[in-house]
């Protein structure tokens, strides 16, 4: 399959790495031009698992796409407040017979893809996997993680093509799997982005380390409420109790991801970048606003992240 990775920073190069591997014709568009120079001549980089691995991948920038390319699957991995301009950009590559599927991380993309792509070939989905960036054209990917995504539209037609999308992500041991519930796991990966990313992000934390802390039960706590509360108006019902229980177990834990500092925490501490904080926290603010819900604990680690962004002068 001829598979388009938009936006190939650390989770895109990891998935575009492994269905490379699993024999796919796979090609990159970024808008970091110093990242696409680096990949364009010393292919991209990889740590997976401890094994140094070089792929010579075709990378383009966005804002200099080949008329000639075109992609039956289009996978969007930008930063959510880049999806519009890369939707713009890319919008040569989409052709009648295109796919795309958004694993962003967040809530509500849909609603702007929706403006670029017919919506019987669009897919929503999360992903479970980490990776990290090392440098322009390096990457660090570690662990395990699984894939859940649904077609937009529910007819038998689209539903093959995503079961078709399911094999071909499992072909790269991308553990993928079709989900009928598609949107309590998106909250659920938001309720993981919501808690892990904006605390670890101000704290200077790595997850583990946050999750040895006397507050940081109650603190997660609180922040899933919310998110629980703003879900329960799009029919989502989050189990609270379950949510923390899968957060502490999964993320504190020093022997899978423990470790790992959230992408958040990459972006702003480490390469002086604006986040996604609008987009996960800020979205459920929103949405309790909407909806008549309070939302103390996101707003204020919102405002804090914004504070800190305009301190360091992200960009």
């Amino acid at each position: 399959m001829n598979i388009t990775i938009a936006g190939a920073g650390a989770m895109g190069s990891r998935f575009g790495l492994m269905l490379h591997l699993a024999g796919h014709k796979v090609t990159l568009i970024d808008g970091w031009e110093e990242h696409v120079k680096a990949i364009q001549k010393n292919g991209l980089q990889a740590n997976l698992n401890g094994e140094q691995i070089i792929a010579k991948l075709p990378i383009y920038l966005q804002s200099e796409l080949k008329p000639a390319l075109s992609s039956d699957l289009i996978i969007l991995f930008t930063k959510a407040m880049q999806l519009e301009a890369m939707l713009t950009d890319i919008q040569p590559l989409i052709k009648e017979h295109t796919n795309v599927l958004c694993l962003l991380n967040g809530i509500g993309h849909e609603e702007i893809i929706e403006r670029y792509v017919p919506k019987d070939h669009i897919m929503i989905g999360n992903t479970m996997w980490t990776a990290g960036m090392e440098g322009p054209g390096q990457v660090k990917l570690f662990g395990n993680g699984t894939v859940a995504l649904k077609n937009l539209v529910s007819d038998s037609k689209a539903k093959d093509t995503a079961d078709h999308i399911v094999e071909i992500l499992n072909s790269a041991g991308l553990n993928a799997q079709y989900s009928e519930d598609i949107l309590h796991a998106i909250y659920k990966k938001a309720c993981v982005n919501g808690t892990m990313n904006g605390l670890c992000t101000i704290l200077l934390s790595n997850m583990a380390d946050f999750g040895d802390t006397t507050p940081a039960h109650t603190i997660v706590q609180q922040i899933v409420n919310e998110f629980a509360a703003v879900a329960k108006y799009e029919n989502v019902d989050l189990n609270v109790e379950e949510t923390v229980d899968y957060i502490e177990k999964n993320c504190y834990n020093r022997d899978t991801i423990g470790l790992h500092h959230p992408s958040m925490y990459q972006d702003l501490n480490e390469h002086n970048r604006l986040t996604e904080i609008d987009y996960i926290n800020g979205a459920v603010v929103r949405k309790g606003q909407k909806h008549g819900v309070q939302t103390p604990y996101c707003s204020f680690l919102t405002e804090l992240v914004h504070c800190k962004e305009q301190i360091l002068g992200a960009k």
